[in-house]
């Protein structure tokens, strides 16, 4: 890869130089850069980072399909890596931990939700790992780069029982499953559907076992089964045979739905019993119609849920370790960043892909 100069540091800002790798413009393909990131503040921690999981939001983020983007674009924010130098004022963390950053790195700290230890939902926006305005004006870079300084109270650590490569995905695979799975009360009594089996699904599927849950993978083809159920699924079937529909209707507690493109709602919606909920964790750019009368005649309910906060995600990689659970990865170098971005929208990867940072 060519590699190109880019900053977006305010110039009263000391910064240190990063190599990375990002998107010049939404249909271009990702090069190598070098990028400024501030140095270590008070508060700060400096992570040299060892592996970046990569994340259907990525691509979206990077080719411009969620909003305006400040190009040059570095996604990453499944982030694993070890303290390389901490702020005068950080006391829980010391050079040579082994710690991970999600989806967020800062928030307002002063609404409602933050102050409810739920700064995912901060009412003034949290501060996104990538693309973002960070509190102190700087544009917020991502994990495809050799580190990154991150806000002490925005970084959590990685239990020693889980490897630095299968803990990246768990960042934000892991966490965008585990939230609403804890929050709608998965565990043993419940029946739980799983609406695709790729980065997100495959993690709601073991998380969902280790919950004491019935599981059930819905996917579009039984391409997958004998991987679903050797993941802890219970169940597999084929969305794609009406009589599916027919079979489980009524049968469902939770159905998670984890892909990024548009499905049938009303047809999962039948899937619920009487107070069942769908939740939507996948992103799809397009919006979803979403019929009236599944909801009103049984009393349904259809929400979303993103990430989890910072003490969940923690919660979360610590049962992660106590229950022996890792992402499925395949890991890669920087120079396959590209033709893994094209695998990730062929659904061809199982279930993961992970960049090998010291390969940038």
């Amino acid at each position: 890869m060519t590699e190109t100069k880019t900053t977006s540091t305010p110039a009263a800002f000391e910064t240190t130089i990063a190599r990375a790798v990002g998107a010049p413009a939404p249909d271009a393909p990702l090069g190598a850069l070098k990028i400024d990131r501030r140095t270590v503040g008070p508060k700060d921690i400096r992570i040299d980072i060892k592996f970046c999981g990569i994340c259907h939001s990525d691509i979206h983020f990077a080719r411009g399909e969620w909003g305006k983007v400040p190009y040059p674009a570095v996604p990453g924010h499944e982030i694993a890596g070890i303290v390389a130098a901490v702020g005068s004022e950080v006391t829980r963390f010391a050079p040579g931990d082994r710690v991970g950053v999600g989806c967020m790195v800062n928030s307002c700290r002063e609404c409602e939700n933050c102050q409810a230890g739920d700064e995912q939902y901060c009412l003034a926006g949290n501060t996104q790992t990538y693309g973002s305005t960070d509190r102190d004006g700087t544009v917020t870079y991502g994990g495809y780069s050799d580190h990154v300084i991150v806000d002490a109270d925005f970084v959590v650590r990685i239990p020693d029982g889980l490897e630095l490569d299968v803990a990246a995905p768990l960042l934000c695979a892991g966490i965008t499953t585990y939230s609403p799975l804890r929050h709608w009360n998965a565990g043993p009594g419940k029946r739980v559907a799983v609406v695709g089996l790729g980065g997100l699904g495959h993690m709601a599927v073991k998380l969902a076992h280790a919950m004491g849950s019935d599981v059930t993978v819905l996917s579009q083809s039984l391409r997958k089964q004998k991987d679903g159920l050797k993941l802890g699924a219970n169940a597999y079937y084929a969305t794609s045979d009406d009589a599916t529909f027919t079979e489980l209707a009524g049968r469902f507690d939770l159905i998670i739905n984890t892909v990024s493109a548009g499905i049938d709602i009303g047809r999962f919606l039948t899937l619920l019993k009487t107070d069942g909920s769908l939740v939507n964790v996948g992103a799809p750019p397009e919006p979803l119609p979403v019929p009236i009368f599944p909801l009103l005649l049984q009393r349904r309910s259809f929400a979303g849920s993103a990430i989890g906060s910072i003490r969940e995600t923690q919660e979360m990689l610590d049962f992660c370790a106590k229950h022996g659970i890792a992402a499925e990865i395949e890991v890669i170098s920087a120079a396959e960043i590209n033709e893994a971005w094209e695998r990730v929208l062929a659904s061809d990867v199982r279930y993961r892909f992970v960049i090998d940072n010291s390969t940038l």
